[in-house]
């Protein structure tokens, strides 16, 4: 990282990598909307509807036997993997006209226990009726949407429109690089995630909010200094306060993601990424957008209104 000499003080010079820092974003949002047009979103009972019965065995488990215990049992479509350790496994299906809803969880279960020589400890059995599945996928979507309506027009009243550019692109930016890595790697979206997608949406602004404020209060104060170097010093002045925020959050969440279990994994890793690259987002793609848009002084100066003066006697 270079560095810059403003009034005598030593600054990093973050503007000078913009242009590669422009290009390394476009490489990923191309892969994330790649992805989520080909791969789609590994979506969770929570919208797809369905069983899920959760299983703890006493050794490690042999996956692909019981893929062919369940294929026997005339459960073709059950979904199976590893959750949390490598002697439990989750095992997903679809809803279907000829399964009864009381026995499924004794069903699958006498199915695993021909798979190991040591007794399988049934853990949770959970349906999602495939309209209450729908309902939560629509509900859901309407809540990202309203929440990304609302932010807007809260943007839009509050900054001129070369920042609030800046802002809704570094949002836009950070919610499709978080939820193009959940379809790139196949992870799990459910409400839980959804929840958190919402969550790091108001961290981004947030963050993103901290830096515009200052390079306005920069611009205002400072004359006879390029845009460039106006942006470094703004971005400077806030990256402590930036920094001591992502990293204590991210110490947070990091302990949710070893020690909270395997339920909240999703839910972890979509903060985790969220805040990154929120903090990422609000130091490059806001500020590089003021640059490509030329941003000066005069866009933030403040109109006085000339008072009308009653000349008459």
């Amino acid at each position: 990282m270079s560095q810059i000499q403003v009034n005598n003080k030593t600054l990093i010079n973050f503007m000078n990598k913009r242009k590669l820092a422009i290009v390394f974003s476009a490489i990923l949002i191309l892969i994330s909307i790649g992805s989520l047009a080909t791969r789609g979103l590994n979506l969770g009972i929570d919208f797809t509807g369905g069983y899920l019965i959760e299983a703890g065995y006493q050794d490690d488990v042999d996956l692909d036997a019981v893929r062919m215990a369940l294929t026997t049992a005339k459960f073709k479509d059950a979904q199976v993997q590893n959750f949390g350790s490598s002697k439990d496994i989750i095992v997903r299906i679809a809803p279907r006209d000829d399964i009864n809803k009381a026995t499924i969880g004794d069903n699958i279960l006498e199915v695993l226990t021909t798979t190991s020589d040591k007794e399988v400890n049934m853990r949770r059995v959970e349906f999602v009726g495939p309209q209450v599945g729908d309902e939560l996928r629509d509900d859901g979507g309407i809540a990202l949407l309203v929440a990304l309506g609302g932010i807007l027009i809260y943007i839009s009243l509050r900054f001129q429109l070369k920042s609030a550019v800046g802002a809704i692109l570094a949002l836009v930016h950070d919610v499709i690089i978080t939820v193009g890595l959940f379809s790139l790697l196949q992870i799990e979206f459910d409400l839980t995630v959804l929840a958190a997608i919402l969550a790091v949406i108001g961290y981004s602004l947030n963050d993103t909010v901290v830096v515009l404020d200052r390079i306005r209060e920069t611009f205002r104060n400072i004359r006879k200094t390029t845009a460039e170097d106006i942006l470094n010093i703004s971005i400077n002045q806030t990256l402590s306060r930036t920094l001591v925020t992502s990293l204590t959050t991210l110490l947070v969440l990091l302990a949710l993601f070893f020690f909270g279990g395997e339920i909240i994994h999703g839910f972890a890793i979509a903060l985790i990424v969220g805040v990154v690259i929120g903090t990422y987002s609000s130091i490059y793609i806001a500020s590089s957008t003021l640059m490509m848009m030329n941003i000066h002084k005069q866009d933030f100066l403040v109109v006085a209104k000339e008072e009308l003066v009653d000349d008459a006697p």
